[in-house]
């Protein structure tokens, strides 16, 4: 059962093993830790998948715009090993958190029925959540396209 979260609402907690950037070759973080921080949580499908590697490496190449403005964390339920192979292939400057158990997807309501070619399964729902310094969801961005995303995400911040 999913809550869908709204504009506004709570962000809900997690804790997770943060790998890259700041953070190497893992280190555990939780919500608590950004208090008074504007956090970016994008949450992808899957490491080194196509659209997946467009969309981190954009986030890459507007690292230094973005960095200054906010605490930037990719979400997938990979594990830390492939985290680290993806944000070293890919020269990756911000930390992915590891979500295997998939305890975050489901808390922000990202898990979802997929279908490929006719065959439907569970995964991960390219979303973005702009959470602010008082931890209240600021924006919402959906069924994100990789290439747009740093606009989308951009335009979030300056309203």
């Amino acid at each position: 059962m999913n809550m869908e979260l709204k504009i506004g609402d709570a962000a809900p907690d997690f804790k997770a093993t943060a790998v890259g950037g700041i953070y190497g070759g893992g280190q555990e973080v939780k919500l608590a830790d950004f208090a008074g921080s504007t956090i970016v949580l994008y949450f992808y499908p899957k490491d080194d998948t196509p659209g997946c590697t467009a969309q981190a490496c954009d986030l890459r190449d507007s690292w230094r715009e973005l960095q200054s403005k906010v605490e930037l964390f990719g979400v997938s339920t990979d594990s830390v090993e492939s985290h680290k192979k993806f944000i070293n292939k890919h020269g990756l400057q911000f930390p992915l958190l590891s979500d295997p158990d998939q305890k975050i997807v489901k808390a922000y309501g990202v898990w979802a029925e997929k279908s490929m070619y006719g065959r439907k399964y569970m995964g991960t729902e390219r979303t973005t959540y702009l959470i602010g310094p008082d931890r209240k969801i600021k924006a919402i961005l959906k069924k994100v396209k990789p290439t747009e995303h740093v606009t989308q995400l951009l335009k979030a911040l300056a309203s």
